[in-house]
């Protein structure tokens, strides 16, 4: 007699089982806001402000970092287990959270947690990605962290260039290049993603922006980058070099043109100026750009004090 296996249930199918899921993944998040409530009201009663009463006190977990091994490796095997989008975000979200405490950041590597995380760039929703990246962005304050997750640049860039301008997901990794690029050891694998991050510069908001030329920043001061940028096309990079620019964005990028500047004048190769088109980087900033120098002389009498010394070390090298 043939008997009929049970059909595996989708989550969205059990209503039940979704809603019991979220519930534990919730409570998880909820504990570590609640850890995080009370160390700030006992900063706070440090302060002179009204302090929690001791019998309270003692019935609260003592550390913001305390959600233990056993519950971060459930959420990982929930992620592994689920293809539920809002279960997804939920565990992620909480995953993120705890990584933002260094010894979280070990037991989720040594978990196998960063291959779980990193897997979710692949083929989830846009939001799942986002907090997925949120969570590897924490988690890349970690050396040893950013020696595993460094395998996903190539997917966060792509990330990147596929996500809608000024997007959620598109500044979520922009935020985990900026962290992975602190260090030289990984530029090599970013280095192909300069033509999208110079349109990025030119075409994103303010905020983009920002989080671009943080990671622009981070590349050029790698002599190994200076050709790269040097030869790519941005017309309007000269556009950012004026008074009415915001202050964060205009000290941002009179760095980038600090650091291009130095690394050129110390590497006599790339001085062959027929290599670069006239829309070239090096066009813009080093072939005998007179729209550049000019903006540099106004920028002398910029009130900010930083935005003058960069201008300063651009017109000394």
């Amino acid at each position: 007699m043939l008997h009929r296996l049970p059909r595996a249930v989708k989550m969205d199918e059990r209503p039940g089982l979704r809603a019991a899921v979220l519930g534990v993944v919730l409570g998880a998040g909820a504990y570590y806001c609640y850890c995080r409530w009370h160390r700030a009201k006992g900063r706070a009663g440090r302060r002179g402000e009204t302090r929690v009463p001791p019998s309270v006190r003692e019935e609260i977990p003592p550390s913001p970092h305390s959600m233990d091994a056993d519950t971060l490796q459930k959420l990982i095997h929930l992620l592994k287990a689920t293809d539920d989008p809002l279960i997804q975000e939920q565990a992620l979200i909480t995953l993120s959270n705890s990584a933002a405490f260094s010894v979280n950041q070990d037991i989720i590597r040594n978990l196998d947690g960063l291959s779980v995380i990193g897997g979710m760039l692949l083929d989830c929703t846009p939001a799942v990605k986002e907090k997925a990246l949120n969570a590897l962005n924490n988690l890349s304050m970690n050396i040893k962290n950013q020696e595993e997750i460094q395998v996903y640049i190539t997917h966060v860039c792509k990330n990147i260039e596929s996500a809608p301008l000024n997007s959620d997901l598109q500044l979520a990794g922009l935020r985990l290049l900026t962290n992975i690029s602190v260090t030289n050891d990984y530029h090599d694998k970013m280095i192909n993603q300069i033509p999208c991050l110079l349109h990025l510069l030119s075409e994103g908001s303010e905020r983009t922006q920002i989080q671009v030329l943080k990671v622009l920043v981070n590349l050029s001061a790698n002599p190994a980058t200076t050709r790269h940028f040097l030869k790519a096309q941005m017309p309007s990079l000269p556009l950012l070099f004026d008074n009415c620019i915001n202050r964060d964005i205009l000290l941002r990028a009179l760095v980038f043109a600090a650091n291009l500047r130095r690394n050129m004048n110390n590497e006599d190769s790339i001085m062959t100026e027929d290599e670069y088109s006239e829309d070239s980087v090096f066009s813009m900033l080093c072939r005998d750009s007179k729209t550049f120098a000019q903006k540099l002389a106004s920028l002398l009498h910029h009130p900010d004090t930083d935005v003058k010394e960069q201008v300063v070390r651009i017109l000394t090298q």
